[in-house]
């Protein structure tokens, strides 16, 4: 606890100090400058002209901002107040493994391949770099220039730019890349993939590569307009099933 109270103190007191210079700084900014403006009006009046209705109007907006400096200083200061509450629980859970629970119902094991692939984040990285290259040398093989966008979250992969047809440059193709092991039954789509294969059109295509266990593949597989409906407001992903997608696309590879 004295580490967390620590932690949560330096914390807060510090996001309580940026703020305070930049309240301070801006306000006051602001109170100078109508400031400036009453001692002009108030020489206006000196000289004889009818300034009156002004120079309150600015007398009050130089008070007005003067009392909001202080009491957002006021307010900051006492948020750099942190006290220790007594822990309060408002809930609990129990994780009990898939495996154990699958066990226990005497359900069929799944296939250990499959698990592994699932579940070792070292093993799901070796299956997507497998279908990116091989979708990579599908497009090279056919004259295409492939850009990896994969790291710029744009929704979707690759972008295959066709070789030049009679003189004009094709649309490119915008390719998102699943990876499955060899007897995965689903594949899950983000919200934004959806989305942009819907926007893209016929330029958004979903590539399929199944990857078996000593690394050989099966694929790519090409599947134009892959969803059929936009996922839901509060939808983040969706498990489509894999062989009903396989079922419709066009074998590249």
């Amino acid at each position: 606890m004295p580490d967390h109270y620590r932690e949560i103190a330096d914390r807060r007191v510090n996001h309580v100090e940026k703020t305070l210079a930049a309240v301070h700084e801006r306000l006051s900014k602001e109170i100078a400058f109508w400031s400036d403006r009453w001692l002009k009006l108030k020489e206006d009046q000196q000289a004889g002209k009818d300034v009156r209705l002004n120079l309150e109007n600015v007398r009050r907006t130089v008070m007005d901002l003067e009392g909001r400096l202080e009491n957002r200083k006021k307010t900051l200061q006492s948020m750099r107040h942190v006290v220790n509450g007594t822990p309060v629980v408002l809930g609990g859970s129990l994780v009990v493994p898939a495996g154990l629970m699958r066990q226990l119902r005497g359900d069929e094991p799944e296939d250990p391949v499959a698990a592994t692939f699932a579940t070792d984040p070292a093993a799901r990285s070796r299956i997507e770099r497998l279908a990116m290259e091989a979708v990579r040398r599908v497009e090279e093989s056919a004259g295409c220039r492939v850009v990896d966008v994969s790291k710029d979250k744009c929704g979707w992969d690759l972008t295959s730019y066709p070789p030049p047809l009679d003189g004009k440059q094709p649309d490119p193709r915008h390719i998102e890349v699943k990876g499955r092991v060899k007897g995965a039954s689903t594949v899950t789509v983000t919200r934004n993939e959806i989305m942009y294969a819907f926007n893209q059109g016929d330029k958004f295509v979903l590539a399929i590569v199944l990857v078996k266990e000593d690394d050989t593949i099966e694929g790519p597989c090409y599947i134009q307009r892959p969803f059929d409906r936009e996922p839901g407001w509060g939808v983040s992903s969706i498990n489509y099933d894999l062989a009903e997608l396989l079922h419709r696309a066009e074998r590249k590879g």
